[in-house]
């Protein structure tokens, strides 16, 4: 995978990925570690509810299960733990490598911007042999703009409503899958420009899309 190096001379199309339930269904291995840090800590930890609400930062998730002023330590050790519990189990979600080969092939760039550890989150693209031009972490809903803007970020795919919002702020094209915790319809409401039902009709998209853009 290409380092996380700022792009001097962007090409006129790229295009930013969110991570979790857009290319990547993180909900076994995420499932798997929350399982583990409650063994650790012996603090009852709803796994499968947990996964269900993916999206957010990971403080926001903690802070369902643990007092405030534990949530730095406990998500520290989370961030330690996960390569061992969450990086196996993870799968691409379906058309995953294809949008990724589909930007690449209309001689684009794609770059991953998401919430998620930047680490941990080369981990799962590396693990998977997912190979976007640049990763970057730490960064959801609003702010996700910092990332799209610097890089020239015409279009933003995600699946949930802070993708939308992220895609909004940087003035991107905000395209949704409702593969992760929000429905079409609650996508929709939220702005999204474009509503696919998964990765796999991206590449027919983005065939459209540039072919507009070059009319």
């Amino acid at each position: 995978m290409t380092s996380n190096m700022r792009l001097e001379n962007p090409s006129p199309l790229t295009v930013g990925f969110d991570l979790d339930m857009t290319l990547i269904d993180s909900r076994p291995g995420i499932k798997a570690c929350y399982e583990a840090l409650s063994a650790e800590t012996g603090v009852p930890i709803d796994a499968d509810l947990a996964v269900t609400r993916l999206g957010p930062p990971l403080d926001q998730e903690l802070a369902h299960w643990f007092p405030a002023n534990e949530i730095p330590a406990v998500a520290d050790r989370y961030r330690e733990m996960y390569p061992t519990y969450a990086i196996a189990p993870t799968p691409a979600m379906p058309g995953a490598r294809e949008a990724v080969a589909a930007v690449r092939a209309a001689g684009g760039r794609a770059i991953v911007v998401t919430a998620k550890h930047e680490p941990n989150a080369k981990l799962h693209l590396e693990h998977l042999g997912i190979e976007p031009d640049a990763v970057i972490g730490w960064l959801w809903a609003e702010a996700k703009a910092e990332a799209l803007e610097e890089y020239g970020a015409s279009v933003y795919v995600g699946d949930h409503l802070g993708d939308v919002r992220g895609a909004r702020t940087a003035g991107a094209l905000s395209v949704v899958v409702p593969t992760g915790p929000c429905s079409a319809e609650e996508l929709r409401a939220e702005g999204a420009d474009v509503v696919l039902p998964d990765l796999t009709a991206f590449p027919a998209w983005l065939a459209s899309y540039s072919a507009t853009a070059r009319a």
